[in-house]
């Protein structure tokens, strides 16, 4: 007798929440994309306002994105860990907006990767995983 897989996402799922979480996950990645790109500005004098308007965006998306993965696991049953690492990229925006100075880049730039991982690996398991 074999067991559903409950690492994996169901064969089939419903459509609304599976786009959302694409369409958002894929947002989330192009925000920290933009993120990456301003930031490299202010260590040649450039002006904080773009980078700060791209983390409140990034707070937004990541948040919708998280949402949309807590959406898709309760009308699907998928793995909970989606919901999960969308969840923990969500927090993080927010610990990246608090040591975002110079003094915090120690905590700061380790957490760009984290939360690049995070997204970067939830928009390739949402295109790779769910049907």
């Amino acid at each position: 007798m074999s067991s559903q897989n409950r690492h994996v996402a169901p064969d089939t799922a419903s459509p609304a929440p599976v786009l959302a979480l694409r369409a958002l996950a894929v947002a989330s990645v192009a925000a920290i994309a933009w993120q990456f790109v301003t930031a490299a500005g202010l260590f040649t004098g450039g002006p904080v306002g773009p980078h700060a308007t791209g983390s409140i965006v990034l707070h937004v998306v990541t948040g919708l994105t998280a949402g949309a993965a807590i959406w898709l696991r309760t009308r699907t049953g998928g793995p909970w860990w989606p919901s999960v690492v969308a969840s923990a990229v969500f927090v993080l925006t927010f610990v990246q907006g608090y040591f975002g100075d110079i003094p915090g880049l120690v905590v700061h730039l380790p957490g760009a990767m984290a939360l690049t991982a995070g997204s970067v690996w939830l928009a390739a398991w949402s295109f790779l995983r769910l049907r």
